[in-house]
Order: C-alpha cells, then structure tokens, then sequence
C-alpha cells in the first residue's frame, strides 16, 4: 500500500480523517469505485449492519454480512468481489477487485457455496459526491487518500479496517490510527 497522494482514481481508498465531523463518515474508509470529472460513486468498507443479505433478498438463502455503503439511495443493493469467473458483466476497479455484476448467478453462487463472505461484500446504499465536491473535500483535509489490494480489503475484519489501512500506510499515518474516537476521554 502507497503513501498518501493527492489524486483519487478508481481502486483508491478515501479514508476519514480522525476528526472529519461528519457522523455518516467517521472512522470510514471508502472505496472509490467510479471517479470521473461528474463526480463519484464509492462504497464505505467498514460500517457493517446487524442484517444479512438474506434478509433482503428473498431468493438467497445464506447468512452474508451487509455493509452501509453510505448515505445515499439505501434502498439500493451494490456487491464488490474478486470472482470474475462466477460473474459476468464484472466492472474491474483494480486488480483482483470487481464491482456489479450479473445478479442472478450472485444469487445462484451464493446459494451454492462458492460465493461467500470471503470472495464477496454486499452493500445498502452508496457515497457520493458531485462534480467538485470530492475535490474541495480533499482540499479541506477531511480525507486521507491511499491504494488497497483485494487480499487486505476481503481479508480485513470490517471492524479493524480504518486503523489497519492507516497502519499499512506507515510514517504519521501509523500514529493517526491511535487517535482515540473522543479524544476528551483521553
């Protein structure tokens, strides 16, 4: 995993500073899956739910985790893998990471077995900014931008994510991820 840069593109992580302010974002870390001049469409890692997939989709029949993905449209269902071989339609954000996909063979791989939490991340709604909204976010330092692989993103519990992302980084962002949440309590 890199350092800091300065530029978002597609595959990137956006992670929250410690101190953001905003409640919909703190301690996040979110993919960014499409980044263009129109704006951008990411996926927060990291703010698991206590509802399953299977609560959602009559029609699967596993207990899979269900992420937030953020604030917006959350009665929409977006899925990020690493399994383009069960998938059709995959849209690549990196190597080794995919986003969307034809939804009835998720359904049928879910089912099946050889689609699990470990290959597989189900999301409720979405982030997303307007043409120069991330920009001018990034100018107020309110978020830290990094690289990711799939193995750290499926492998990492959603619980240590923004403290592990931060630690990878290294130099002062390995002391970032000591910042206690309130830091009054201190």
């Amino acid at each position: 995993m890199d350092a800091q840069s300065t530029s978002v593109t597609n595959g990137n992580l956006l992670i929250a500073e410690p101190f953001m302010g905003d409640t919909n974002f703190e301690r996040s870390v979110v993919l960014v899956c499409e980044h263009s001049d129109a704006g951008t469409f990411g996926l927060v890692l990291n703010q698991l739910t206590d509802i399953h997939l299977s609560d959602i989709v009559e029609e699967i029949h596993v207990d899979l985790p269900l992420f937030v993905g953020g604030p917006v449209q959350q009665n929409t269902l977006h899925f990020i893998h690493r399994r383009p071989d069960l998938i059709d339609n995959s849209i690549r954000i990196l190597n080794g990471l995919y986003w969307s996909g034809d939804f009835e063979q998720i359904k049928a791989a879910v089912n099946l077995g050889t689609l699990t939490e470990r290959d597989a991340r189900f999301f409720i709604g979405y982030s997303g900014w307007n043409e120069g909204q991330l920009a001018e976010e990034l100018n107020q330092k309110a978020w830290i931008v990094s690289r990711t692989d799939a193995d750290f993103l499926f492998d990492t519990p959603a619980d240590a994510f923004w403290r592990g992302v931060l630690k990878r980084m290294g130099g002062e962002y390995k002391s970032i991820a000591h910042y206690p949440v309130d830091p009054r309590l201190n």
